[in-house]
């Protein structure tokens, strides 16, 4: 939490406590200044208008307990009681979609399609759904991320000594993380993990893809052959590391490119699946295991497959 006082002209001046020690100073306006663009909020810091003791600091600068954060008047865009009926449906789809909350931390069931939080020409993400849902919440940030058209288990703490302790197992890689993906052909059982560097690229067109590259960061993910079919095999992916596009890029280097796949897939076999039914990439965060500090005891939680990727699993076993 931070205390405030008032200066006139709305100017606030915030004493940071202990639970934001360590955040970065844009990141901590992003929560006060809900609304508030992000463009406008880097320019805001930009020209010193936010001052910690005084003094003009970097979107990077770090909060220390007993901060002074001066937050200059800001226009915050209007917020409606009533959301449009669009955005109202996402977020109670949302709502639903939790599957553990406490005090501290909310366990969802992203769906394939939403995305972790709002920008690039999105209007609506996971936090901004949430934010509707629990506007009594002082803080919802996300603990980690997944692509928008992977669905599946996304930790988002409601605490800074929550977030502080899952960040710190992501960097001890004591969380385990467990995902569904069904691949191009027959995965053989001796392929029990890829192991190789990934790097991030930009094409001419601006899009940013991720290629297996001697000069990229070293990554790591397990795979382990949940069921097979004529065509393609339902595999169990496990990142050691946390890279962007890991699972997806390594499944193809090993030559299975994930079915539904727009950026490292294969034509033909998508266009197989989508005579299956499958419209979506097939890639599900399905199961956790991280320690919760509140409760000091480990947690395993599980996210089903949607009904759909079911039955086309059932289809294929089948055919």
């Amino acid at each position: 939490m931070a205390t405030m006082k008032q200066e006139p002209q709305s100017v606030r001046l915030l004493t940071i406590e202990a639970e934001h020690e360590g955040q970065r100073i844009d990141n901590f306006l992003r929560t006060q200044l809900k609304g508030v663009p992000k463009s406008l909020i880097y320019r805001i810091l930009r020209k010193g208008e936010v001052r910690v003791n005084k003094k003009r600091i970097k979107p990077e600068y770090k909060l220390l307990t007993g901060d002074q954060v001066r937050v200059p008047p800001v226009r915050v865009a209007e917020r409606d009681n009533e959301l449009p009926s669009a955005r109202l449906g996402k977020v109670q789809a949302l709502d639903t979609a939790i599957i553990y909350e406490d005090d501290a931390l909310i366990v969802l069931n992203k769906p394939s399609g939403t995305a972790v939080h709002g920008g690039s020409g999105l209007s609506f993400g996971v936090i901004e759904g949430l934010r509707a849902l629990r506007p009594e919440a002082r803080f919802l940030e996300l603990v980690h991320r997944l692509d928008r058209d992977t669905s599946g288990i996304l930790l988002v703490a409601k605490k800074r000594s929550m977030l502080r302790s899952l960040h710190e197992q992501l960097r001890e890689k004591t969380m385990d993380k467990h995902y569904l993906a069904l691949v191009r052909g027959q995965w053989q059982a001796h392929q029990k993990g890829v192991n190789a560097p990934l790097k991030k690229n930009e094409l001419a067109s601006g899009e940013r893809v991720v290629r297996v590259d001697k000069d990229g960061k070293p990554s790591e993910t397990r795979f382990r052959i949940v069921q097979k079919f004529q065509e393609a095999t339902l595999v169990e992916a496990s990142p050691v590391t946390g890279r962007t596009h890991q699972i997806r890029v390594h499944a193809l280097h090993a030559g299975h490119p994930i079915a539904g796949d727009d950026k490292y897939g294969d034509r033909q076999f998508d266009e197989k699946m989508r005579g299956l039914g499958l419209q979506r990439l097939f890639l599900h965060a399905c199961r956790i295991r991280f320690f919760h500090p509140g409760l000091e005891q480990t947690m395993v939680l599980e996210a089903p497959l949607e009904p759909a990727l079911k039955t086309l699993l059932t289809r294929m076993a089948t055919a």
